[in-house]
């Protein structure tokens, strides 16, 4: 069962980083999503958007595409993240060792991380020159 599917399009952008948690707040809270989940999908959100405005397309500019849908039971949000830039694939580097003190860890790596933790599935696929990573999380 399908309650909602939305999507935007908006441009890569760190700037335009309120514009997207907006659009998945509005189909949370529409969803009655528990604030808990709700913070923890916006931590997701907000650590794949940065990465594909800070890197996709540097140093040019373009868009990401950003689709929502709510379905399922259990009630399930699945967030799909497309954009045109430059191939990567998050998940294919190492999870840092956070046993580690800070000061001995390499730098980057803790924001994919988190959203691995956070989210009850996460993927990674390159078709047709598209970067498309999908998070899922049930949330109700």
């Amino acid at each position: 069962m399908e309650i909602m599917m939305k999507e935007l399009e908006i441009s890569a952008a760190v700037d335009e980083l309120d514009t997207v948690i907006r659009f998945i707040d509005e189909q949370l809270e529409a969803a009655e999503c528990p604030m808990n989940i709700q913070m923890q999908i916006e931590l997701s959100v907000e650590e794949i958007f940065v990465n594909i405005a800070s890197y996709a397309y540097a140093p040019g500019t373009g868009n990401a595409t950003i689709k929502m849908r709510i379905y399922g039971e259990p009630l399930t949000a699945e967030i799909v993240f497309v954009d045109s830039g430059v191939q990567y694939d998050p998940l294919a580097k190492e999870d840092p060792d956070v046993n580690k003190p800070a000061a001995e860890r390499e730098i980057g790596g803790l924001g994919i991380f988190l959203t691995k933790k956070n989210m009850d599935e996460v993927a990674y696929e390159y078709s047709g020159g598209k970067n498309i990573f999908k998070m899922r999380k049930v949330i109700a």
